[in-house]
């Protein structure tokens, strides 16, 4: 139990535990009662410190504490006795079972590792620092620079995303269905700058990009399939497949991303990232897009286009999404904005012909029944209001100049090392000297304050080729690049 009094350990050590920035006060006052009574540290009917007392002793002003206590007596917590101050409500604890004491097991329990059918965890992954923030030199693809986040205009759509009309909108269980002033977005802002044109019953929204490849992997793909998939490659979208065909077919690329021949016969499915290959970043011709597209037709194979990159064209015309060419419903198209809005949002989409869509949404619904409304209309407004088609000019800015000293400081450190994007994007794709390792590169950059990605596990087989890792520039500051790729070169240096 809590004492009243400061120290016993006292409510400024509390307050201080909560403190942080961008929290007001009053709601560090509310959290930290909240907290206290629901973890039964305080019990019920217990009298709280005066106002006054506990103001002087946090350090505040006595009207922050008695708007906190109003707010905890508004929702229950608390309850006022005249003359007496505020209490503990009874009822606020109601309904709870005793914790018992912790039992020890008179059995075996299940064995799990056997009745795991497949174990993902085992599968080569692409693996990250979670503290990447604290490093200096964070050559990390797909993280997100929070200076170029659009706070305002978020935070925004947000607000009017939370209005009483809105609430009415979302709150309510929409079973399998989308948020229609979303789904017309994706056609009109989205799927338009692609050169994309379906009706909405061809569109789903999708828990990111990857939810959509596994709702299409556990619709289509069987056991008896070979799904094909460029080699290096995406290794989650690899992964995923390989939990429905152990039949997987590695695709070789060049400098035109996926090489289109006769090794595509053999395919039922095929993966393709052609607007800006992952990893390599290179970016499939359009005459090689046509020629896919008519060997899927001869051949009778589905192409999945993984179109993860496409906004960030900013150094030449783009090219048109291999879907705004197929006229005989050989493309399955994926998006989304994890690579412009922020990747911790998790917003993707999928568009196929009525019949998958259809199938697609009634497995989503089995599994999420459909991703959170409010999201939903926050991302519409965000995407209807413009500030999605702002956000990335802004981010066609910064990245370009990043883009631009990244290739400099290459080309003076480790010539003949990169292939320059003509694509744009965030990232780089680097073979380093052979005989370098990567992955002991990696380890002893991280020593040193940097963070590269080693790219063995981009391609399918275990023994691939060492030299090769990938340089993002997305999380990184612009002064940060040239004096981070010179310290890398020189321990490459070493190591080599």
């Amino acid at each position: 139990m809590i004492s009243n009094r400061l120290g016993q350990p006292g409510w400024g050590q509390l307050f201080r535990e909560r403190a942080g920035p961008g929290i007001s006060l009053q709601w560090q006052i509310r959290e930290m009662f909240a907290s206290a009574i629901l973890d039964g540290r305080i019990p019920k009917g217990a009298p709280l410190p005066s106002c006054r007392e506990l103001a002087r002793d946090l350090g505040v002003a006595r009207y922050t504490v008695v708007l906190a206590y109003e707010q905890l007596a508004d929702e229950g917590f608390l309850f006022a006795r005249e003359r007496s101050g505020y209490f503990v409500r009874d009822e606020i604890l109601s309904g709870r079972v005793p914790c018992a004491a912790p039992q020890t097991k008179s059995g075996a329990g299940p064995d799990w590792d056997r009745r795991c059918k497949f174990k993902p965890s085992t599968q080569r992954n692409i693996t990250k620092a979670e503290d990447w923030q604290r490093y200096d030199y964070p050559f990390l693809y797909g993280q997100l620079d929070p200076t170029l986040f659009p706070i305002a205009d978020w935070r925004e759509c947000c607000r009017q995303a939370l209005s009483v009309l809105e609430i009415r909108g979302w709150a309510s269980d929409k079973i399998d269905g989308d948020a229609p002033v979303l789904i017309e977005q994706i056609q009109t802002r989205l799927l338009s700058r692609r050169g994309i044109l379906v009706p909405p019953e061809q569109i789903l929204a999708t828990v990111g990009a990857q939810h959509a490849l596994y709702l299409l992997a556990a619709l289509l793909m069987r056991a008896e399939d070979t799904v094909g998939i460029e080699d290096p490659g995406y290794p989650d979208a690899r992964n995923i497949f390989s939990l429905q065909s152990p039949r997987l077919a590695g695709l070789s690329v060049d400098r035109g991303g996926l090489i289109v021949d006769s090794r595509l016969d053999e395919c039922d499915y095929v993966y393709v990232t052609p607007s800006h290959q992952s990893p390599t970043t290179v970016t499939m011709p359009l005459e090689r897009r046509h020629a896919l597209l008519s060997h899927a037709t001869e051949a009778d194979f589905v192409i999945v286009e993984d179109d993860y990159e496409c906004e960030l064209n900013y150094l030449g015309t783009p090219s048109p999404a291999l879907k705004s060419l197929d006229h005989n419903d050989r493309v399955i198209y994926v998006g989304s904005l994890s690579k412009t809005l922020a990747p911790g949002l998790r917003f993707g989409y999928l568009v196929a012909p009525p019949e998958l869509i259809c199938e697609a949404r009634s497995l989503r619904r089995l599994m999420i029944r459909h991703p959170a409304t409010n999201n939903q209309r926050a991302i519409a407004l965000f995407l209807k209001l413009g500030h999605h088609d702002s956000l990335v000019q802004r981010l066609s800015h910064a990245y370009r100049q990043r883009w631009q000293v990244m290739g400099e400081a290459l080309d003076r450190y480790l010539p003949e090392a990169a292939h320059i994007p003509t694509f744009g994007g965030t990232s780089f794709w680097v073979g380093g000297p052979e005989g370098l390792d990567s992955r002991e590169l990696a380890r002893q950059a991280k020593e040193r304050g940097i963070l590269i990605e080693p790219g063995d596990v981009h391609f399918m087989s275990p023994q691939a080729p060492r030299n090769y890792f990938r340089l993002g520039f997305s999380s990184i500051h612009v002064e940060r690049i040239e004096p981070g790729i010179r310290k890398l070169a020189e321990l490459i240096e070493q190591l080599v």
